[in-house]
Parts: structure tokens; C-alpha cells; sequence
């Protein structure tokens, strides 16, 4: 019932909004004396405002047109190169000269926990110029139909390993965050059935491997709170006429406002800037500050199954660091990944995911020889900067590529070692 009201309101507030929009370009248009007073720009900066925090926010476009390779622009083209019922598979395609020289393949498996994949959309843009990317694009579960059938954790781990399968070999994998935990359980099943379509290497990147670590205040819910209270108050079902109709899901803006009520002081700060930019005709601030808030804002339904499994199993039992983690009735075995290398990479102030709770992975892979392990913590960051920013374009996407590079290589002549530097070894 509150996901309907919730619909309600947002559908009576559309009036609102439609009049709010038609007042402020009334205010902005230049035929409008009052347009270059402060008073016309307060008002249209109170009525931009008004509109932004109480529209719905659709899912953006990664508009990622062309990259930098060799110094030279080249296009780049978006192409969906596998479909399921909650999950295409995205490549951007680069237009590379014959020449050019094979660059390490890379799937990105992005987080499914409320925010589009296209809030990587820095990290591709960073991986781009020296890597063939490819990205898990999750499908919004109030879009997917209930005769679909349901989706869980196990169905997580089966995607992540029907999609390295459609790859092929020396496919380097890059979990950020939430998919740390399937994409490491996914590769332990594959080496457990000696798969010869293992990937070269993968990568975790801010993830909870193991929340016990350094808790953080979203670990500390979890903790306090049992699956059942969970189940009762945030599952809810998807209201008519969705596509999802009666699908049970964990709605997107129960996510969001969980997002902003834990920094909801810097959310507020964030818009009254807003507005004085407005005010000011201060274009280049607020236009960041549109582009940031049309991603944060833009979030999708979760199907209850895997939500309230990654809860139970993840954040209340740590089934995975402690060998207890199933899937489809076989035990999650980390101790058989030997041939895959490992990658973990932490931020010094992530307040998601503890330090240590990725670093975790390279504990419980107690298999994995030396020459194919590296650790690296990023100073000064965040958990939104493990895979975006200044400090991830300079000093994490070249280790990722350069991991990546070196594993593709060792996978395809197994017979050279070669130990990767310019990493903290775990």
C-alpha cells in the first residue's frame, strides 16, 4: 500500500511541477526584463528547486561517443551483445585501427543495489582508452514482468558466470562494490569444476567481502535488525500498471532515502549552493551539481529474493568470509581459486565499506599464489571514489588496467610468471 501512495503523490504533485517549470522559463526567457534582476532569479532558482527534488529521475544514457586511444579520438559505440530478463550486457565498441595492438578484455559487473549501472559511467570512461569494456546494465525490476520468474543471489552468481561464458578466455573481470561478493563466489565455482573459461583475472573494488571488519553504519542495521523486520518493513509490491505489477521488490526510493538520510546535512548543503549559483548566473557549478544529482537520483527496484538473501547471507550471516556460503546447494569453496589473479582495492575513508572488508578476499583465497595477488588502499577517498574521480583515473584505473594487461598475458602463456608492480602485495 505505501508503494501506491507513494505513486499517488508523485502523480499529484505532476500539476505542480508542470506549473513550476512553465513559471521558470517564463523568468529565464531574455525577452523577460525581470530575468536580469535577482529577484527573477531567485524565483526561477526556487521554482528549478521545487521541480528537481520532486520529479521521478528516469535512467540516464552512459553518452559515452568516442575515447582517446594512442592519442587519437576515436568512436565508440554502445551495443547490447546479450540479453536476459534482468540484465543486458554492454559493450562499448571502440573504432580501432587495424594496427592497433589487442587490448586486455574487461567486464565490469556492476552493483545491483539502487543506482543504475550508469553511475560507472567514470569508470568506463577511465578504462576505455586501454581496455575492450564490457558492463553488466541491470533492468530496473518494476520493468520486469512476474511471468519472468523470480531472481536471486544464486541467480547472480548464474549470470555472472553465463556472461564470462559468452566472453570467452582471458576475460578480466572488475566487481565494484555489492558484486564483489557473487563475482568472488561465481569464480570460486568455476574454478571449484576446473572451468576452463575462468577468468584471467578479477578484481574487487570496495566490496563487503567481510562485514565484520570495520563495520560501518549500514552494517551496523543489518546487524541489529533480524531478516524478518527486513521482510515486513521495506518489501513491498509493484503497484499497477508497471510492467512488474505484483512483483515483490525493494522499491528505488526506499533506497534513496536511506542514501540521503545518511549524509542528508551535505545533501541540503549541496542545494542551497544550488540555488545561489543559480541566483548568481553562476552556470558551471550548478550545471555539475544537475549532472551529479540527475545519476544519484535516478535509482531502480530490487526483486525482494536477492535482496533480502544479499542481506541475510552477507551482512547478517558473513556465509562467504566463514565457508558457509551455498550456491545452488554446493558450498562456496575460495580456497579453490588457484589460477585466477585477485585484485582488491579499498578507500582510506569509505564510509560503505570498512577498510578491510575487500582486503578480506586476498584472507580467504588462501590458493592464489603470490605473483598473482596485489592489494592497494587509495588514499584521501571515499567509497564513491574506489571507482570514480581524480584519484581513480590517476592512480586506480592504470593498476586495473595494468593487472589486467599482465594476467591476460600470463593466462594465454601459462608458462611465464611475472610478478605485477607498483601495488601494495596483500
Amino acid at each position: 500500500m505505501f508503494y501506491q501512495l507513494y505513486e499517488m503523490n508523485h502523480a499529484a504533485m505532476a500539476p505542480f511541477r508542470a506549473a513550476a517549470e512553465l513559471t521558470r522559463l517564463a523568468y529565464r526567457n531574455p525577452i523577460n526584463p525581470l530575468s536580469y534582476s535577482a529577484v527573477g532569479r531567485s524565483v526561477a532558482a526556487v521554482l528549478e528547486v521545487f521541480e528537481r527534488v520532486t520529479r521521478r529521475y528516469g535512467k540516464p544514457a552512459f553518452n559515452l561517443p568516442e575515447t582517446t586511444v594512442d592519442g587519437k579520438a576515436v568512436a565508440v559505440t554502445e551495443k547490447v551483445v546479450g540479453s536476459k530478463p534482468f540484465c543486458n550486457l554492454l559493450h562499448f565498441e571502440r573504432a580501432l585501427p587495424a594496427a592497433h595492438a589487442a587490448d586486455p578484455k574487461i567486464l565490469i559487473v556492476a552493483p545491483m543495489s539502487g543506482h543504475y549501472a550508469t553511475l560507472l559511467r567514470g569508470t568506463v570512461e577511465a578504462l576505455l582508452p586501454s581496455a575492450d569494456v564490457y558492463i553488466t546494465d541491470w533492468i530496473d525490476a518494476r520493468m520486469v514482468p512476474l511471468t519472468e520468474g523470480n531472481f536471486d543471489l544464486n541467480d547472480y552468481i548464474d549470470y555472472v558466470i553465463d556472461i564470462i561464458h559468452h566472453l570467452g578466455p582471458q576475460t578480466n573481470v572488475v566487481a565494484v562494490c555489492q558484486p564483489s561478493v557473487p563475482v568472488l563466489a561465481a569464480v570460486a565455482r568455476m574454478e571449484a569444476e576446473n572451468d576452463p573459461l575462468a577468468p584471467a583475472s578479477m578484481t574487487l573494488m570496495g566490496g563487503p567481502i567481510d562485514t565484520r571488519i570495520n563495520p560501518t553504519a549500514v552494517n551496523e542495521l543489518a546487524k541489529n535488525k533480524p531478516i524478518e523486520w527486513f521482510e515486513d518493513n521495506v518489501i513491498m509490491t509493484v503497484p499497477w500498471p508497471q510492467p512488474g505489477f505484483m512483483r515483490p521488490v525493494y522499491p528505488g526510493f526506499l533506497q534513496l532515502s536511506g542514501f540521503m538520510s545518511m549524509n542528508l546535512d551535505r545533501h541540503m548543503i549541496a542545494h542551497k549552493d544550488f540555488y545561489l549559483h543559480l541566483v548568481k548566473n553562476d552556470g558551471e557549478p550548478a550545471e555539475k551539481h544537475r549532472d551529479f544529482y540527475d545519476e544519484y537520483l535516478a535509482v531502480m527496484d530490487l526483486t525482494a529474493e536477492f535482496y533480502l538473501q544479499t542481506v541475510e547471507e552477507v551482512f547478517i550471516k558473513h556465509a562467504l568470509p566463514k565457508g558457509e556460503l551455498l550456491h545452488r546447494g554446493k558450498r562456496v569453496d575460495t580456497g579453490a581459486i588457484r589460477n585466477v589473479a585477485l585484485l582488491t582495492v579499498e578507500g582510506e575513508n569509505d564510509d560503505i565499506s570498512g577498510v578491510g572488508q575487500t582486503r578480506a578476499a586476498q584472507t580467504i583465497c588462501t590458493n592464489i599464489p603470490d605473483e598473482k595477488r596485489m592489494h592497494y588502499m587509495q588514499p584521501d577517498v571515499g567509497h564513491y571514489g574506489v571507482f570514480n574521480g581524480s584519484r581513480f583515473r590517476r592512480e586506480i584505473a592504470p593498476r586495473i588496467i595494468a593487472f589486467a594487461r599482465e594476467h591476460s598475458a600470463i593466462a594465454a602463456r601459462p608458462g611465464i610468471k611475472r610478478i605485477i608492480k607498483g601495488g601494495k602485495s596483500a
